[in-house]
């Protein structure tokens, strides 16, 4: 079996060799935590913990090829678990690597330094449901779609629809990838329902933010542990907004003459304050995928978009209106309730074996965020640069637009190349290539390098470009809480442990 460079994996591979006595004494500690039934070195279960749903994890599993792996796979049951054995990684100074239902896209759960990867999966307890406030506190390894069965049961809904469902989308995950579902439009991303989180951080401390999210109580640490992905530490509990279900559901299905024209009419309904619970607009590339998969019967020369109204019908009747009045501005053509009622019914279907891409394709889904202003040329600069700069290799764009703020909305953008080079390091190459062209488009034309997915292994080297001179203060502020760098070290674009394992 061929090793792959480090170098391909964007990392330096581990420190040092470990020595048996060193990592057998290790495994004892933990086990005196955990348990020995929840401490193992078990090369099916090390390797389990290793793979997401990255086009880089896919791909190595494709061609048989070793994935980067910790050297054991502990499992907590609490916050007093976590704390302990973030304690015993801090003494030896081994990696941590969180881990939850690893649907990530980023290479987020590579252990490049191996070290623990923390299954978090044991961690799945409703803690408290608080039906006056409409709050719940969960523990951080949950299932996200469980919880939403059980709230919905009792009325209730956490209005997080994530594609990642699919794939066992933790809560805790969600919070540290800054995740986002298909109803975000009106109810918000996961940060935006987070009202406080429970965390563990180095050297084994457990820290509570503020009990509320909005506060003139000086900085918001509950901001700046969401998203940081495991490298500032292990979010152990959240507590998350909930909402009423809706009463009632409604579907609107539009098409328009040209994207820019869809993307005027998304810009209306949000400035005029209508807020559907979802907006999706597809170019003329991915509404012919849609429309396939779906077994939808329409045209789809321009653009298509489809709306889902929820609430009650008093509410509903005036947003309705709303969007007709937008749609008759934009040249709209109305083409009725069932092409966006199919989409909902049929909103996980992407993401099934079959219709998903997967090797021997090179994929990547690069998505961004931008103003109003911008986003018409943003999207135009991306879909030339991937079809024109890798026409040799066929390459092909697609896009929708499908979470939308007051100010402007995302690009779900992907890039496709029907198979990849035979040569493993040039097959890497080019995927890295393709992602770079990417990022860069997107920096230049007003983007940002992720909306939803997070940055992981694969967008880390963005971080820099991105941020400039303010990246040293997110360095500053991870060497604060973890001045070993132990924790997932090698995403977000921070480096090494600071000492070796």
């Amino acid at each position: 079996m061929t090793d792959v460079a480090p170098s391909a994996l964007g990392g330096g591979g581990r420190a040092s060799t470990h020595r048996p006595y060193v990592l057998g004494q290790l495994a004892r500690d933990l086990a005196a935590v955990v348990g020995a039934d929840h401490v193992t070195a078990d090369p099916l279960a090390l390797a389990e913990q290793s793979i997401d749903w990255s086009w880089m994890s896919q791909y190595l599993q494709y061609r048989e090829l070793p994935l980067p792996t910790a050297d054991l796979v502990v499992r907590p049951d609490s916050t007093a678990e976590v704390e302990a054995i973030v304690r015993i990684a801090s003494e030896y100074r081994v990696p941590v690597v969180p881990r939850g239902g690893g649907s990530g896209t980023q290479g987020g759960t590579f252990a490049l330094y191996g070290g623990i990867a923390l299954d978090m999966t044991r961690m799945n307890r409703i803690i408290d449901i608080d039906e006056e406030s409409l709050i719940v506190t969960v523990q951080g390894g949950i299932d996200g779609s469980v919880l939403e069965q059980k709230l919905n049961r009792s009325g209730m809904t956490l209005a997080h629809y994530p594609g990642s469902h699919f794939f066992g989308a933790t809560i805790g995950g969600s919070l540290a990838a800054r995740g986002s579902g298909v109803v975000s439009t009106k109810y918000g991303k996961a940060e935006d329902l987070a009202i406080q989180i429970e965390a563990v951080v180095p050297p084994g401390r457990t820290i509570r933010t503020l009990p509320i999210p909005n506060h003139a109580a000086g900085p918001d640490l509950l901001q700046t542990f969401i998203g940081s992905e495991g490298t500032l530490g292990v979010i152990t509990e959240a507590a998350m907004r909930l909402d009423p279900l809706p009463e009632a559901r409604r579907f609107i299905s539009l098409g328009f003459p040209t994207i820019e024209a869809g993307i005027e009419a998304g810009r209306q309904i949000m400035i005029h304050r209508i807020v559907p619970a979802v907006i999706r607009l597809y170019d003329e590339a991915d509404s012919v995928k849609l429309t396939s998969m779906l077994d939808l019967d329409l045209d789809t020369s321009g653009a298509l978009m489809v709306i889902v109204l929820d609430g009650d019908e008093a509410s509903m009747d005036l947003e309705q209106q709303g969007i007709r009045w937008v749609g008759d501005q934009n040249d709209a053509v109305d083409l009725g309730s069932g092409p966006a009622e199919r989409w909902w019914d049929g909103k996980y279907e992407p993401f099934k074996e079959g219709n998903a891409p997967a090797p021997p394709q090179i994929f990547g889904t690069t998505d961004t965020c931008a103003r109003f202003k911008d986003l018409p040329g943003l999207y135009a600069a991306k879909k030339r640069t991937i079809e024109e700069d890798f026409s040799e290799y066929g390459a092909r764009y697609t896009a929708h637009f499908s979470h939308w703020y007051p100010w402007g909305a995302m690009i779900y953008d992907r890039f496709y190349i029907d198979e990849a080079p035979e040569d493993v390091e040039e097959a890497l190459a080019l995927h890295d290539r393709l992602w770079d062209a990417a990022v860069a488009t997107s920096l230049a034309n007003g983007g940002i390098i992720n909306d939803h997915h997070g940055v992981g292994l694969k967008l880390g080297r963005f971080m820099r470009p991105q941020y400039g001179e303010a990246f040293a203060l997110m360095q500053a502020i991870k060497n604060a809480w973890d001045p070993d760098g132990i924790m997932n070290p090698g995403k977000l674009g921070f480096g090494a442990p600071r000492s070796g394992w």
